[in-house]
This record gives structure tokens, sequence and C-alpha cells, in this order.
């Protein structure tokens, strides 16, 4: 294994200015040193990064420079990364189509391109056609994502979506396709999604409202002046997100409700040009709900009479409430029912049970089920959408650790498999030179946390591996065990890959996740360290040769696990870490603030939530102790951890710690949460990350 250092003798950069202010709740007074990095005009600099006042940019870009310097003996270990990552990469990839009556649709990318391509071509034909051309959208631009591209219900038109900045408000165009070009009709500040009616003539967005909330639902009819545009729907509790979607029988437009506890669904009908929202049961605290349409009836996976892990029901679509619901599959407790998918004869439900999915295929008419089997000890599945509500053929992807990627369609009826796509992995990959397995921790409670594991088959398991570890455990997430061609470069170098399923995660089930938030959140951390720990029993690596790794608010994670136990890890990567936690949940102002009350608490309003929350902000917990190695990653235009976040957090644990570190913050000032847009420059990202680990495992001695 490659042994890059840091260059520790460049000095740290000038201690950011400390401007005190307080804040006082519940008789606890609350300083923070560093708010003023927090741009007053945040919401304008999410829309225009060129508004960042100086001040802030100069504190940001000081420590950009400090960074790549510090990093700067790892550079040509971070091009070999990413030749190696991209070797692994076929650059001319391709989708397997999707059929859509006349057409197939697929998506695929040109040798070197950066972005996908948008294309279709004659069922059974051949004759190309590029919808859309992502590389020449995004020439020039610092940023460009492709959002939604959907299709109208003649296949005459286009509506896609597309973010130019990383901060998600995604701009709506529609193109003529015979044409080749887009028409006037353009909505910007949107969350990306479209919904056409029937008859193709007008189509249903979301528009993000100041605070960058989904809270409207409009109608735009082709060719008419955008101020008279129909509002739908409207949700005026900040605490709830909205989406749109069109349902797979292609009648009703779903739009779906929900926070944290509950869910809310009306149907529109998209063959009435004048349709209005119906209801189909009301909200009501802790009842959550998800509906599929099928002929006069419809299927609705739901939590009701106390199914936490989610039982199916049906209901006539003619009166949906729920005092009509009826059991068609039952609540079983630990077997938890993730997503359902309708067709004309078959209902196909996505199961998982002690942290591995299932596929149950149900016949419709018979009542006749049976599950998709499959023999490794920790793998992935996940549903790929049909847009044929008639069609029999159910497509997924099955993926594990060592098993690249592949793409089945399987016959429902003949309940046979025909392998569409394999990953393929140019520089050659053989799966059974790598080990995955599946072991569980006990937390301090007694819990069992799950714990996925890679690694080469030649590592000796003797502890002088190093181990890379991550985690997520927030909003009922649960973090698949999927193959990755990025961790092979880890792997290939020595270490040891986990992933730790700790609580805050749905990975066993809706108790797994509720164990994980509120006033049990401490429990997301313990397990987190629990896993690196047992590892460490185990002899798959040593203390103090460990790196954990975190996004978000997998990052949060990262920043408690970072003062709870520091000398447990050589390193930590903070990837857009939600670490301000008190400060964020005490502004209502903020984006994601009101809809996280939920799943953190309301510290405004709740006392016992704010000392909660106060024991765990990885801000308000900095130490003057030795830290590890820190690498903290913000973006400029990311509206939801904003960049001040992991600015203010470093520069708190330089202000305060006794020793240890580097502590270094890159902020991406072209991006927001997602980091850099295109496929091959996202591998610059990972190679910063893996340099990175590389260098602390380093410096903490083999």
């Amino acid at each position: 294994m490659e042994r890059p250092g840091f260059d520790l003798t460049r000095p740290i950069p000038e201690q950011v200015q400390a401007r005190r202010t307080t804040h006082v709740a519940h008789g606890k007074v609350l300083i923070d040193d560093y708010g003023w990095l927090r741009a007053a005009n945040w919401q304008e600099v999410l829309k225009d990064p060129a508004a960042l006042p100086q001040e802030i940019r100069d504190v940001l870009e000081r420590e950009n420079r400090h960074a790549d310097a510090v990093l700067a003996p790892t550079a040509a270990l971070q091009k070999a990364l990413v030749k190696e990552m991209r070797g692994r990469i076929k650059e001319d990839d391709a989708d397997v189509p999707e059929s859509d009556g006349p057409f197939d649709y697929y998506d695929r990318y040109r040798e070197g391109g950066e972005h996908e391509l948008v294309c279709r071509r004659p069922k059974n034909a051949g004759g190309e056609e590029i919808l859309l051309d992502g590389d020449a959208l995004a020439k020039g631009k610092a940023f460009f994502e492709i959002g939604g591209a959907e299709i109208s219900p003649d296949h005459s038109r286009l509506a896609w979506s597309a973010d130019e900045r990383g901060s998600e408000y995604y701009t709506i165009r529609v193109r003529d396709l015979g044409a080749g070009t887009d028409l006037p009709d353009v909505v910007e500040e949107t969350d990306g999604e479209v919904v056409w009616s029937a008859d193709g003539a007008s189509f249903l967005y979301i528009r993000l409202d100041e605070n960058h909330r989904p809270s409207r639902v409009y109608r735009r009819r082709l060719g008419q002046d955008p101020s008279t545009d129909e509002l739908i729907f409207e949700e005026t509790d900040p605490g709830w997100f909205m989406n749109v979607w069109r349902s797979r029988s292609r009648r009703f437009a779903i739009i779906q409700l929900t926070d944290h506890d509950s869910a809310e669904v009306h149907l529109l009908d998209l063959h009435d040009p004048h349709a209005k929202p119906r209801l189909v049961a009301a909200r009501e605290n802790g009842l959550r709900y998800d509906v599929e349409h099928h002929g006069p009836r419809l299927f609705i996976r739901t939590n009701a009479d106390g199914c936490e892990d989610f039982k199916l029901v049906e209901a006539p679509l003619s009166n949906p409430d729920r005092i009509n619901w009826k059991d068609v599959i039952p609540y079983r407790p630990g077997r938890m029912i993730t997503r359902i998918s309708a067709f004309q004869n078959h209902l196909v439900r996505l199961e998982r049970e002690n942290s591995l999915p299932q596929i149950i295929v149900r016949d419709i008419a018979s009542g006749e089920e049976h599950a998709i089997a499959f023999d490794e000890e920790a793998y992935s599945l996940s549903l790929h959408g049909s847009r044929e509500f008639e069609s029999k053929t159910l497509r997924f992807a099955y993926s594990s650790m060592t098993t690249p990627e592949e793409i089945y369609d399987y016959d429902m009826d003949t309940r046979s498999r025909v392998l569409r796509k394999r990953q393929t992995i140019p520089s050659g990959h053989d799966p059974a030179q790598y080990v995955t397995r599946r072991i569980f921790a006990t937390a301090a409670d007694g819990a069992q946390i799950p714990v996925s594991i890679l690694y080469r088959r030649d590592t000796a398991l003797d502890g002088s591996a190093p181990l890379f570890i991550t985690g997520y455990g927030s909003y009922g997430h649960a973090y698949p065990a999927s193959f990755s061609s990025r961790r092979l470069s880890l792997a290939d170098r020595g270490f040891v890959y986990a992933i730790a399923h700790v609580r805050g995660g749905t990975d066993k089930g809706w108790g797994w996740y509720k164990d994980g938030k509120l006033d049990k959140k401490p429990n997301t951390f313990g397990d987190f360290i629990a896993c690196a720990r047992h590892l460490a029993a185990q002899k798959f690596t040593t203390e103090g040769r460990i790196v954990a790794s975190g996004g978000s608010a997998g990052g949060m994670l990262m920043g408690a696990i970072a003062n709870m136990a520091p000398k447990l890890f050589a390193g930590v990567v903070a990837d857009v870490p939600f670490v301000d936690v008190m400060n964020t949940m005490l502004d209502a102002t903020l984006p994601l603030t009101p809809p996280e009350w939920l799943e953190w608490g309301d510290p405004i309003h709740d006392a016992k939530a704010y000392e909660t929350m106060l024991s765990y902000s990885p801000y308000d917990n900095v130490k003057a102790q030795d830290y590890p190695a820190i690498l903290a990653l913000g973006g400029l235009t990311d509206p939801r951890v904003t960049y001040w976040e992991p600015a203010k957090w470093v520069a708190r644990l330089r202000a305060t710690m006794t020793g240890g570190g580097p502590i270094l913050l890159k902020t991406n000032m072209d991006a927001g949460h997602g980091g850099a847009s295109g496929r091959f420059d996202s591998l610059k990202d990972t190679a910063l990350e893996y340099a990175f680990a590389m260098a602390a495992v380093a410096m903490a001695g083999a």
C-alpha cells in the first residue's frame, strides 16, 4: 500500500475571527463565535454564488489553499486513483432500453463524456434519436445536472429540467422533438419533476418557495402566459415535504405529502384538464401510507393499526377513506415492506428483514405469491420502473459488495429471468478475489448491529489491515450492501471496507429507525463506535488504524464520534456534514428546519429535546482534546447542509483542540450537496477522500 503523508510543515491558516453571539433558551446559554460565516444573503448565494460576501469567500478560499497544500504529497496518488477508478468505468455505457409505446427509451454515455445522453429508438428497429445531449448542454458550465426527463403521451415533446448551480433549483423546459428546439415554456425554481396531462397539453410541476421548500403544485398549459399557471395544491405547513409523480396506470398524478412521521396522498385525474386533487385519507399523526392505482381500487402500503413495519391493504377508488381499507398482506413484525409496484396482473413488493432485501411477486387474481431467490450472504436489490402497466416483465437490479450490478428481466408468469446487462469493469474484476461478509456487533444496550464487509481474499485478518468504515443512520434510510467499483481502490491497497448499519436507518425495520431518532439519537453514535471496536476485536483491524466516513446526516455522525472516541480513529471524512445541529434546529427560516423537528426534536419549544440535541451536537461538543485527522467537505450552493456548518466546525476545532489533526476544510465553490456533477469529475472527490484516508493511516503508523 502507498504510504503518502500530510505536509505538516504548512502553517495553519490564520484563525477565523471570533465574533461572539449568544442564544438563550430553556435557561441555557448557547455560545457561537463563528455564526458570522453564515451570509445574511444566503438565499441569494444559492441562486448566484458570486453574491457571497468577500470576507466569507476569503475564509473559504484560504482554507481550500491550505487543504491543497497539506495534501500536496498525495497529489500523485490522487491522480493514480482517478485513473484506476476511471479504468473501471465503461465510458460508452448505456442503460437497458425501456419500452414505451412505439419507442425504446434509454440513457447512454459517449466515450469521454461527463454527462448522459437521453435517447430513444423505434421499437424493434434501429435509428437512434438523441433527445438531450448532456455534454453539449453542460459545455462552459461549472456545474450541470439533468433532473427529470419526461416524454409526453404522444411522444412528440420532452419536458426536461436541469440544475446549473448545484443548489437544487431546477429549471424546466419543453423540447419539441420534431424541431429539436425548446419551446418558450420555461419554469424556474422547481424541484425538477414533471407530470404530463393525458392529452399532452399541460404538465404539473412543484415550485420551491423563498426558503427552498416544495410547497405548491402548479399546472402549466403549453403556450400560455406563465402568469396564468394554475395553482393546483398548496401545503401551508412548512414541516411537510411534497412530491408529485404519475401512477404506473397513467391515470393519476399522485401528490404525496410527508413529514417524518405521517403522510397524506391526493390523486389528480390526468384525463380531466380541469381536475382538482382528491384526498385518499386525511393525515393523522403517525399514520404513513403510499398508494398504487389498479383499476377500480388502490393498493396501499401503510403502518396503520400499529403495523410499524407496514402491511398492504386495498381500498375502492370510489371511496378510499381509511374506513374502507381491507388487508391484503397482513403485518408481520420484523419484515418491513419497503416498496410496492402494481402491474395489470401482478403486484410486486420489496421487503427487508434483518437488513436483507427480498422481492415478492403476487398474482393479483389468484393471490398466489413467490419470492425471487438470491444466494450471497449480503447483497442489494432495487426495482426498476416500468413504463408499461400491462407488462408481465419485472426489471430489477442485483449486486453485492463483490458482485457488479446485474440487471434482470423477470417473467412474472413463467418465473424465468433473463440477464439484460452486467456492469462492465473494463480494467477487469474477479469477484472471487474478494470476500463480502455480514457480521454483528453488540451495542452497549445489547442491540445487534449488522456490519457488511468487503476485503481482498489475500488480506491478512490479523489486526494489521487498516479499516475504512462508513455509516448514515438517519431518516429511516437503509444503507445498501451494493457494489461500488470505487471501493476496490481501497480493498486493493489492503483496506477492509465496512458499512455499519446503525440505528436510525430501517435496515432492521421501522423500530430500528425509531431507536435512532429524537431522544434515542445517541444510539446511532454508540452503534457506530461499537462496530468499529468490534471489527478491531475480531482482528479485521486495530484501534487507531480506522478511518471513518459519512456524509450529510452521516457527517453529523462523524462529528459526534470524533468528539466521543477520538483515539479510536486515525482519520475522519465528514462530507457536507450536518454538524451545527443546535443553531440550525433553532432557526425555523432555514430550508429543512421545520421538517426536521420530527427527526431530531424541536429545541425551540421542547426543553428535553434541547438537552438531548445539545448533548451530541458536534459543533457544540468540541472539546479540549486531541483529535484525529479530519477532512471536512462542503458545497457553497448546498441548500441541505449549508456551507457554513463545516466552516464553523473547523474553526471551532482549531480554536479548541489540544493536538492531533490536521483539520482540513475543502469547499466546492461550484457545487452543492452532491459535489461535482460530471461522472469523471466526481472521481476527483472520491480520490481526495481515499488519499486522505491513506495519509491518515500512514501518519498513525503501520
